[in-house]
């Protein structure tokens, strides 16, 4: 995976911390760079005003003192309100501080008069219980009187691993360091964070190869080596059969499942559909071949048949007994196989039997009501649906504004690019559906997976305002030009 969308829990980020020091860089030195980069980023967004600067008795509140130094020395009118007693300051915290030669107030709702920019420096990432007194009231207070706030790390009350907000109120800018956390990306917390800004303090990339990162920020650079390349000498063959079980009488979610494939670029694409739904299909489809089953045994002899190379099922198929006979015939043929939508609900009654179905390579895409009917709903995203991979064996993708994607080793990736648009019917068919396209074209699944989610957000963000499902297919040529720098 690609160590610049790598993204770091707490643990991670401390030991990264750690190691820099033991290689000889004072933890005063990095504390330094970051209260300077605040100060940067502060200055480069505002003119100079009176600024609060509110600091807890950990690191964060040293990044504050080393903050309100710069600005007062650029000319900035500023004073700081202290969490606690100064003297309860240790470390690199307790230098900076001394380095202050203002008064140093304690931190109350009243220090907020005449100020018209906060700096949030009370509580970093680690902090693991809600705020409460001084520091719940003051941030409540600023955030009540519309004050823009600036949070070095995160907004205080925002954990860092989860994006659970105990506490924190929305600010206009998040200073974080070296690299971002699950905190800043996952709901609430990207919601709360404002923009986000990642500032170099001197920690060396070196340092991940020892932490060894499991979870990323949804990215190009993750998995566009992986994408599957078009060849000279190949053909539609060469390009992967991927096959889809059509539903009726909703036949509009395989549809658009099915463009959505074709335009990811499987070669062939094809619906296997009940007789009477042949019409259908076939007056709406040209390019997608439409199979009729005429018998039960039919749909068996198409598993059969090795030149499909990646199947779909769920989409407008209905939750009862076929679905998830196909299901299963589906992921006893070992090759990639996707489940979607009804397809998963069909297994609400009895998830060990899909569990112990999925011995190959398959993706599931639910949204949080499917998730629940399979697999514990307890705990934040994140760690949720690592669960659920590692219990199921497959590639989980939790869809939202926040879609996580989960493999069985543990790798997580988080997006971040899927505008509010998707919110409408049959944006989760067509996800699906561009799954499929890079599946049967050999791609490797969770990158296929992680892809499939960014090229999707990618092409709603292309169509902008007025979206509607059916658009998403066609955008996807342009993202894919975009992706590879032509016009």
């Amino acid at each position: 995976m690609d160590n610049q969308t790598a993204l770091l829990d707490v643990k991670r980020m401390g030991e990264a911390d750690r190691l820099t020091v033991a290689t000889g860089t004072p933890a005063t030195e990095l504390m330094e760079n970051a209260g300077k980069a605040v100060a940067k980023a502060i200055e480069q967004r505002w003119s100079a005003r009176p600024i609060i600067v509110l600091c807890g008795p950990g690191n964060n509140g040293g990044d504050g003192f080393v903050a309100a130094r710069h600005l007062s020395e650029t000319g900035w009118p500023v004073r700081i309100a202290l969490f606690g007693p100064r003297d309860h300051l240790v470390g690199a915290a307790r230098h900076h501080a001394e380095l202050w030669r203002g008064t140093v107030e304690p931190l109350t709702p009243g220090v907020l008069e005449g100020a018209e920019l906060v700096v949030d420096a009370i509580f970093g990432a680690g902090l693991s219980r809600a705020l409460d007194g001084s520091s719940l009231e003051t941030l409540a207070a600023a955030a009540h009187r519309k004050l823009p706030i600036v949070a070095i790390d995160v907004p205080s009350g925002l954990m860092g691993d989860t994006g659970e907000a105990l506490g924190a109120v929305a600010v206009a800018l998040t200073i974080t360091f070296f690299r971002k956390k699950p905190g800043h990306l996952l709901l609430p917390g990207r919601l709360l964070c404002g923009e986000v800004v990642v500032a170099d303090i001197g920690i060396p990339n070196s340092v991940l190869d020892q932490i060894s990162p499991d979870t990323f920020e949804n990215d190009p650079r993750l998995w566009i080596a992986a994408l599957p390349q078009l060849h000279d000498d190949g053909n539609k063959y060469t390009r992967g059969h991927a096959l889809i079980s059509g539903g009726y009488p909703m036949t509009g979610a395989a549809r658009m499942a099915a463009r959505a494939a074709a335009r990811a670029g499987a070669g062939l694409t094809t619906i296997a559909v009940a007789p009477i739904a042949l019409p259908v299909y076939a007056a709406a489809l040209t390019s997608i071949m439409v199979q009729p089953l005429a018998t039960p045994e039919d749909f068996g002899r198409l598993l059969d048949d090795n030149r499909y190379t990646a199947f779909l099922i769920g989409p407008g198929a209905g939750t009862g007994e076929e679905t998830r006979t196909r299901a299963l015939a589906m992921l006893g043929t070992g090759r990639p196989t996707l489940l979607d939508a009804d397809a998963l609900t069909a297994f609400a009654d009895d998830p060990p039997t899909l569990d112990r179905a999925i011995t190959g390579p398959c993706v599931l895409t639910p949204h949080d009501g499917e998730f629940h009917r399979l697999f514990d709903p307890n705990g934040d995203k994140l760690t949720r649906t690592r669960v659920a991979a590692r219990r199921s064996g497959a590639i989980i993708v939790l869809k939202g504004s926040d879609t996580v994607i989960t493999s069985p080793d543990g790798r997580a990736v988080i997006n971040s690019n899927a505008p509010p648009t998707l919110a409408t019917a049959g944006s989760g068919d067509v996800l699906s559906g561009i799954v499929l396209g890079l599946l049967a074209q050999s791609m490797e699944p969770f990158l296929a997976a992680a892809a499939a989610v960014w090229l999707h957000g990618a092409a709603a963000t292309e169509f902008g305002p007025g979206l509607i499902a059916e658009d998403l297919p066609e955008l996807l040529p342009r993202v894919f030009r975009s992706l590879y720098g032509q016009k």
